[in-house]
């Protein structure tokens, strides 16, 4: 009888579903809206996000992870179960099989979590992988071989930073910095700087069409609209590519520094591995121009950016599954 695989990059900003045969079916904001007077959920992902502050103030949003971490797992439950029923076709008979990943540095109780609400949403079986497992596998890494591979994974609230060799992961450390935290970097400085208050949506479109790690000396500018602090009047600034690399210095720094402090912890035979092999960059939060230069120039290490970074982890998560599927036929 027809059956669905299904993978999920269940992220702290964003959920990506991956279903066999199909490939990327879903993309959107892992986030839900909830009507507080009527004590209910009004929708998901995407629909959540337009209809959040254009609804009366009683629609709250809902991030169900925060950090890697669930920050409420009913509404974790219900956003499982909306993308998986959303992702089966009603010629389905059978429940699917669910791949989620996880940060490498989750516990154990939240790990059962998240496979409690995979089962509870309808799984018939639920594998919960570690990121960066099916980061180096949906980049193409054999991480099978007795060889060290490194996958740094910037998502959206983590940084996931693993050695792996035959199939495991040997040296790890998950660092509360990543994409939000630059968002987050850029409204705190255009807040102290020019005293204008922006939203995340505003940070986030910065970020992407100027922020920058490099030095390079290109003043590129962008008109930035926000609310004035003390008049509260709404205003309109420009800000450069020079200012959002001092607006996300520090959280550059930490995370170039998590990665070379893993390389310090990581067996010689494994470490000299990864410097004739380059580190592999995955995730949203990677995409940030210039980051692979960075790690590389702190590390003396190559490093280099996958293709279509953001989704790499769930096509990771697809890869994984069909393995599962071909055991099962053995």
């Amino acid at each position: 009888m027809p059956v669905t695989d299904i993978g999920i990059d269940l992220g702290t900003a964003t959920i990506i579903v991956y279903v066999k045969g199909k490939g990327i079916m879903y993309q959107e904001p892992s986030l839900v809206a909830y009507d507080r007077d009527a004590n209910k959920i009004m929708a998901f992902g995407s629909e959540a996000q337009q209809i959040l502050g254009r609804t009366a103030g009683n629609i709250m949003a809902i991030h169900p992870l925060k950090q890697g971490v669930i920050s409420d797992f009913l509404v974790l439950e219900s956003m499982l179960r909306y993308f998986i029923r959303k992702s089966m076709s009603f010629r389905n008979f059978l429940k699917p099989r669910i791949c989620i990943c996880v940060p490498s540095g989750v516990r154990d109780i939240e790990r059962r979590a998240v496979e409690e609400a995979a089962y509870r949403a309808g799984a018939r079986d639920a594998e919960i992988v570690k990121e960066p497992i099916v980061a180096a596998i949906g980049a193409g890494l054999d991480i099978m071989r007795p060889n060290g591979n490194m996958v740094v994974n910037i998502g959206g609230g983590l940084t996931d930073i693993a050695v792996l060799s035959l199939g495991g992961i040997v040296m790890s450390q998950t660092l509360k910095v990543a994409g939000e935290s630059f968002n987050e970097a850029i409204r705190e400085f255009i807040r102290q700087r020019h005293n204008l208050i922006i939203g995340e949506q505003t940070a986030e479109e910065i970020k992407i069409l100027i922020g920058s790690v490099s030095s390079d000396p290109e003043l590129t500018q962008l008109e930035v609209k926000g609310r004035d602090s003390n008049t509260g009047i709404p205003r309109t600034i420009h800000m450069t590519r020079a200012q959002v690399l001092e607006a996300v210095r520090p959280q550059v720094r930490q995370i170039v520094e998590a990665v070379r402090g893993v390389i310090e912890k990581t067996p010689p035979d494994l470490a000299a591995d990864v410097a004739g092999r380059g580190i592999v960059l995955t995730g949203g939060g990677a995409m940030l121009a210039g980051m692979e230069d960075a790690i590389a120039k702190y590390t003396g290490i190559p490093t280099v950016l996958v293709d279509n970074p953001q989704q790499t982890v769930a096509q990771g998560t697809g890869l994984y599954i069909q393995q599962m599927s071909a055991f099962e036929k053995r």
